[in-house]
């Protein structure tokens, strides 16, 4: 039997998540264009992308509501809560950061790196996509420090 809780079979499943938007034109705009996500299926109502190898799928919704204010405290920074996001290599990390702030995507929270010499030190940052939904990728220089307590 085999333990399905191990670090290398989190590594090599790929997650689904599912968010609404309130344009699918800006959502496409943004995840394909800006993101460079490769688009998968879609119809009038979502669109899937390869997430750095994870399924978004990002659906049309009337209930979209401005974004909410709700953050908590990290590392002196206000962290918008919900948020999702992936964690990258640094190489890959510091690729994205520099075409999302080629294209003149607003940052949350720069890209920058907390928990300098703590367990779990990594590089991080946040934004939003069109629809107000809040994005974080981080990357660490060593990727076993992930659940490092």
């Amino acid at each position: 039997m085999t333990d399905h809780h191990t670090t290398d079979h989190h590594a090599t499943d790929p997650f689904h998540l599912a968010i609404p938007v309130h344009d699918l034109k800006a959502a496409r705009a943004f995840y394909g264009d800006v993101m460079g996500c490769p688009e998968g299926r879609s119809s009038d109502h979502w669109i899937d992308y390869d997430l750095f190898g994870h399924q978004l799928v990002v659906h049309l919704s009337d209930q979209v509501k401005a974004h909410p204010d709700h953050t908590n405290p990290v590392d002196g920074h206000d962290v918008p809560v919900p948020h999702f996001g992936v964690v990258l290599t640094m190489a890959r990390f510091e690729t994205l950061a520099e075409k999302l702030r080629k294209v003149g995507v607003k940052f949350v929270i720069e890209p920058y790196t907390r928990f300098k010499g703590e367990p779990g030190e990594q590089a991080t940052m946040f934004f939003r996509d069109p629809s107000g939904n809040a994005i974080e990728f981080k990357a660490f220089a060593n990727r076993q420090q992930l659940f490092a307590k």
